[in-house]
């Protein structure tokens, strides 16, 4: 065994480079080590190839508003897949690269091999051992396939394998509806692929608002079939997969899981750090300072099983790699939850979800953008808003919402409820006309509607038209 590092980091995804890029400013003493590709799941498998994918899809599907735009010819248009799918990866392949400069020039201080925990303090790699001060762990996570579908080949795809297609089946299952299994199943689709979406839970894209996600259920469907609450079972058949549900049955050609991410860290050594695991093989690890109990070891990322967003895996790597280069780990005050699905219309839930409601503390306002004026002009107005404040002191507390332009909105709300906003404040803020913001609004008068009023001079009492044209 070497010199003690200051520093081991296990991983070298959107965390694990976070991480680094703290480590880097105070101590050149410091080891990477990866298994696998470099690149980040977002950059390779995630978040880009895959809002390239639906991009293409909802460009090709936009033909369907032409004749209502007095267009002609949509009818006419075609879409090459196999152009579609190069155009995908050839994208993604330059938003890897980017990533991959991250790691030019550390030579020696990176490793690819896997990585194992003897200790809180030593780490196995390449048939050596290492000695850190701290070790951060950030081994991302991988999508889950149960193992009896393994046996049907490259006809089940998940993200890591779908954007790698050189053609797309004509018939295919999409099994799990959150946020990835809605934005696939629906790109899919539109891309002239015959779909049927399967979830066991009984929400779609993470929503637990009852009237959100029926609104979402209701417009997804005129698109594609979805099956919620269903447990679908796959056996072989002649002409490709069956796919099960109850007494029903189809065949499709291919099937794309969709049933989450799960943590790298099967295998990983966690048993050695001492610290008892819970029932998924996790240690106890402090939100706020990503150390895992007492140990001089850090969980950060996918990895630690809490929110697989590039954001908050951003945000755990720059924890991480502080507080493994600091004399005493810090307490860092995390970000407004936020999550968006890019399906059409975007899915949006920050702050308190609705199911974290005190029905008796709360007041919900909503607005309907099936005759938003906005909305309509862009052949766009068709969606739910529900936003939620606190009875008492009229904060904005939160929001669940399938809207056009959703994915913007959401931020001025995220920037709302950090801010400790109050409805009346928000509404005091200009909304200029005519923008799809203006549906926003309307759900905070529904919500000012049901607190204490402020005085006549106050601006935030200025009420709406109840006239399309003008709100």
């Amino acid at each position: 065994m070497e010199k003690t590092l200051d520093v081991i980091i296990i991983g070298a995804g959107s965390a694990g480079l976070a991480a680094l890029r703290e480590v880097r400013k105070r101590t050149g003493n410091f080891l990477l080590i990866n298994d696998g590709d470099y690149g980040t799941t977002c950059a390779r498998v995630g978040c880009m190839p895959s809002k390239a994918l639906i991009e293409a899809a909802n460009a090709y599907h936009r033909r369907h508003t032409f004749e209502a735009f007095g267009i002609r010819g949509g009818s006419g248009l075609a879409i090459d897949v196999p152009a579609v799918l190069r155009r995908v990866r050839t994208l993604r392949d330059a938003f890897v690269a980017g990533t991959l400069r991250a790691t030019d020039g550390l030579g020696e201080r990176n490793l690819a091999c896997r990585a194992r925990l003897l200790g809180p303090d030593t780490v196995a790699a390449g048939g050596r051992e290492y000695r850190a001060r701290r070790i951060v762990i950030a081994s991302g996570s991988r999508p889950v396939v149960p193992d009896a579908w393994r046996a049907f080949g490259d006809r089940i795809l998940t993200t890591d394998t779908l954007f790698e297609q050189q053609a797309l089946p004509r018939r295919m299952a999409v099994i799990g509806l959150g946020a990835i299994g809605v934005e696939m199943a629906q790109a899919l689709s539109r891309l002239g692929v015959e779909v049927a979406g399967f979830g066991s839970n009984p929400h779609l894209a993470g929503l637990s608002d009852e009237a959100v996600d029926h609104t979402l259920a209701d417009l997804l469907r005129q698109e594609f079939a979805v099956h919620t609450e269903t447990t679908a079972e796959l056996s072989e058949a002649a002409d490709g997969i069956a796919v099960r549900w109850g007494e029903r049955r189809l065949v499709v050609d291919g099937v794309v899981a969709a049933m989450g991410r799960r943590p790298n860290i099967d295998g990983i050594g966690l048993e050695a750090l001492g610290v008892e695991l819970d029932a998924r093989g996790m240690p106890p690890v402090n939100p706020n300072t990503l150390q895992v109990g007492d140990l001089p070891v850090f969980l950060a990322g996918d990895a630690n099983g809490r929110v697989a967003l590039l954001h908050e895996a951003a945000d755990e790597g720059h924890i991480a790699g502080i507080n493994a280069t600091a004399a005493e780990p810090r307490c860092f005050r995390r970000r407004t939850p936020l999550a968006i699905v890019f399906s059409d219309p975007n899915v949006a839930v920050v702050g308190r979800r609705c199911a974290d409601l005190d029905a008796n503390a709360a007041v919900i306002g909503q607005a309907d953008f099936a005759r938003q004026g906005r909305a309509r002009t862009a052949q766009r107005n068709k969606g739910l808003m529900r936003l939620y404040a606190d009875r008492a002191s009229g904060r904005l507390l939160g929001g669940e919402m399938c809207a056009p332009a959703a994915e913007h909105m959401v931020h001025v709300l995220a920037l709302a409820i950090d801010r400790e906003l109050t409805v009346h404040e928000l509404l005091r803020l200009p909304f200029y006309h005519p923008v799809i913001e203006e549906g926003m609004r309307s759900a905070l008068r529904e919500l000012a509607a049901q607190l204490p009023g402020g005085t006549e001079s106050d601006l935030a009492a200025c009420g709406g038209f109840q006239v399309e044209a003008l709100d």
